[in-house]
C-alpha cells in the first residue's frame, strides 16, 4: 500500500488486522533456514561485526528485541514493540522518494540459542515485495558478535517492478543503515 502521508495509527491497526490471516505471498516459506532459495529472487546476504563481549551480545539480543535493525527516519515497524515470536504480524513503513510504503510481514521462525538469536519474517500480500528476511546476531568462540542479513525477494507492486531495479537501490540502502544502526546500539549500549 502506498500513500504520500504516513498512516495514521488506527490506518496501520486496520491494515495489520486484514493481513493477520492471509497467508505468505512467496514460495518456499522458511526458506532462509535452509539457505535454498527458491528460483527468480534476488539474493542479499551480509554479515557485520558489531563486537566483542558479554555486554556486546546482550546489546545485540536487546537491539533485535526492540526492531532497533530498522533505520529511522525512513522505516518503522508497527507495532514498535512487536514481541520476537513466531506468526506474530506486524507492519513495515518506509518513506522512499517521497511516498509512505505500508508493508505486511510475518514471523516465520525464531532462533533462540545460546550463541545465536533472531528471527526471520515473511512478506504478506500487502508487501511491495515477495520474499523473507534473516535478522540474526551470533557470537563466535572468540566473543566477537556479529549481524548477519539474509534475504531473497523480488518486487509484487506494479510500481517496484515498474522502477525496478529502484527497489534494489533502496534494499542495499537499508542494508546500510540497518548496520549503522546496530553498530551504534550495540557500541553505545555496551560501553
Amino acid at each position: 500500500m502506498v500513500r504520500l502521508f504516513k498512516p495514521s495509527p488506527a490506518n496501520i491497526a486496520q491494515f495489520i488486522a486484514r493481513e493477520e490471516p492471509l497467508d505468505f505471498n512467496y514460495p518456499m516459506v522458511g526458506a532462509t533456514r535452509t539457505a535454498s532459495v527458491p528460483p527468480n529472487f534476488d539474493v542479499d546476504k551480509n554479515l557485520f561485526l558489531l563486537g566483542a563481549g558479554p555486554e556486546a551480545w546482550e546489546a545485540a539480543k536487546l537491539a533485535v528485541q526492540q526492531w532497533v535493525m530498522f533505520p529511522v527516519p525512513w522505516t518503522q515497524i508497527e507495532p514498535s514493540q512487536a514481541p520476537i515470536q513466531t506468526n506474530q504480524t506486524i507492519a513495515m513503513l518506509a518513506r522512499v522518494m517521497g511516498m509512505w510504503w505500508i508493508n505486511s510481514c510475518r514471523i516465520v521462525y525464531v532462533i533462540d540459542e545460546p550463541n545465536r538469536f533472531g528471527f526471520a519474517y515473511g512478506t504478506l500480500p500487502g508487501h511491495a515485495e515477495q520474499g523473507e528476511e534473516l535478522f540474526l546476531v551470533e557470537r563466535d568462540d572468540t566473543g566477537k558478535v556479529y549481524y548477519r542479513l539474509e534475504a531473497f525477494s523480488r518486487p509484487r507492486h506494479l510500481l517496484a517492478r515498474l522502477t525496478y531495479p529502484l527497489p534494489r537501490v533502496f534494499q542495499k540502502k537499508f542494508q546500510r543503515d540497518s548496520k549503522a544502526a546496530m553498530v551504534q546500539f550495540v557500541q553505545k549500549a555496551s560501553r
